[in-house]
């Protein structure tokens, strides 16, 4: 008298419906991320601890909130046009010419851009100007 059975449990666990859940998720997950808006940024502007000196043969770009450009301190404004030639004349015989931005706070990001793009373009090395943020 045989009363053992023939046939044994055995634990199996279906894995085809996990590889459609996994397709679902990831086509979901690349539509979503597709959504998100990646042109919000969180700036935070630049401020300064300590002053550092500069040694070499510097121009100095100040911007004024009406965006007049002044060179090295002078007293007459340039206009936006007349700022590339005028960075021309002053980078004649500089080895390695540096220019010190200083913008006023009120002027866009834009506008230094801008600025930045001229200096790009003459292959001058451009340094914004900071103001040192009071010791506490």
């Amino acid at each position: 008298m045989k009363i053992k059975r023939e046939n044994k449990f055995s634990a199996h666990v279906e894995s085809s419906p996990m590889n459609d859940i996994m397709f679902f998720l990831l086509l979901f997950f690349l539509i979503v991320s597709t959504l998100v808006n990646p042109s919000v940024v969180k700036l935070t502007l630049p401020n300064s601890k300590k002053v550092q000196e500069m040694n070499k043969q510097q121009i100095t770009i100040n911007v004024t909130a009406d965006k007049k450009y002044y060179l090295n301190n002078s007293t007459t404004p340039i206009d936006s046009a007349s700022l590339v030639p005028a960075l021309k004349a002053k980078i004649v015989g500089l080895e390695d010419p540096t220019a010190v931005l200083r913008l006023d706070k009120s002027l866009t990001i834009q506008d230094l851009v801008g600025v930045l793009v001229i200096g790009s373009n003459l292959k001058i090395k451009m340094v914004l100007a900071t103001q040192p943020t009071a010791n506490k």
